[in-house]
């Protein structure tokens, strides 16, 4: 049996009445995101970015603040790399060297490209920092032009609807499979909409009138659990919170001292304890494996900067 065959075998005979379903529901009503308005590729790159691990609604303001201040990829080319991190990390937008990231990405376009976006996913895959899921959403809903998207909801939603296995491969075999071709900008979107609002870990079926109810596994026989989904770790106390806050007080300061900054992040912070120089050391390191933090030594005493 062709790896084709397989992944037909998991859907019901009348594909293209499942993907009119789909569509027609999408088009008639969807949550509003800015955007989901536009195709142009840079404000799209900026939107997935920021999407990552961060609840949209979170990333409404922030990614209009962005566009405000650098509204294209040549205008954040150049920019300082110090002002977007502390951009980042002002609007809680999670890991710092995303921010990095983006500003080498817009780079690349700008100064390696003449500001031409390549407009497949494979193109898209080299620009710093994007990987083959970004890449495909940046073809998708930029150039139509991408794959199918495969990530948690669209993982989820196949699970239940068609009894999919969980197993990557055979998800991905089926997204392609269901996919019209030639449509990747509406059917993604679509498709992650539906696992946003009708299909989550609580399924709102009828609420949502989920347009798949005639043909779902899960709907017919009560059954609606889901691939199991790591939980994002805690960002409170986290080490993530604490590079964030190292980023911040560096970008209002020249330079500071490793004490005076440990003091500066955590009230607990004790030179010899367990939050002391040894831990702070480590989340410099952490930065300056990102290209965000250098550390210096001077008389002695380490000096940290933002590069």
């Amino acid at each position: 049996m062709t790896e084709q065959s397989e992944a037909a075998t998991q859907l019901p005979a009348d594909v293209d009445a499942v993907q009119q379903a789909l569509v027609e529901w999408y088009e008639d009503d969807h949550r509003s995101f800015p955007w989901r308005e536009t195709e142009d590729p840079y404000e799209i790159l900026v939107s997935e970015v920021m999407s990552q691990q961060t609840q949209l609604n979170r990333v409404v303001d922030a990614w209009r603040d962005f566009l405000d201040r650098w509204p294209t990829a040549a205008d954040l080319a150049g920019a300082d790399r110090a002002d977007v991190v502390a951009f980042w990390t002002d609007h809680s937008l999670g890991y710092n060297n995303r921010a990095k990231y983006l500003h080498e990405a817009a780079r690349q376009i700008t100064d390696e490209r003449g500001g031409e976006w390549p407009r497949d996913p494979e193109g898209l895959s080299e620009l710093m920092g994007v990987g083959p899921y970004t890449a495909n959403a940046v073809a998708s809903f930029a150039f139509d032009n991408g794959d199918a998207v495969v990530d948690t909801n669209v993982k989820r939603v196949l699970y239940r609807a068609f009894d999919v296995p969980d197993d990557d491969d055979t998800f991905e075999r089926v997204a392609s499979e269901l996919m019209p071709a030639g449509s990747s900008r509406v059917w993604n979107n679509a498709i992650m909409e539906l696992g946003g609002v009708a299909c989550g870990k609580t399924p709102d079926c009828d609420g949502a009138a989920c347009p798949w109810r005639e043909w779902c596994h899960a709907y017919r026989t009560g059954d609606f659990t889901a691939p199991d989904v790591p939980e994002q770790p805690s960002f409170e106390g986290s080490r993530r919170q604490f590079r964030g806050r190292i980023v911040r007080l560096l970008g209002d300061n020249e330079e500071m001292t490793l004490d005076t900054l440990g003091h500066r992040i955590r009230v607990d912070y004790t030179p010899d304890g367990d939050h002391g120089r040894e831990w702070l050391r480590g989340l410099l390191s952490d930065l300056a494996d990102d290209g965000l933090v250098s550390v210096d030594e001077r008389d002695g005493n380490p000096v940290a900067r933002l590069r």
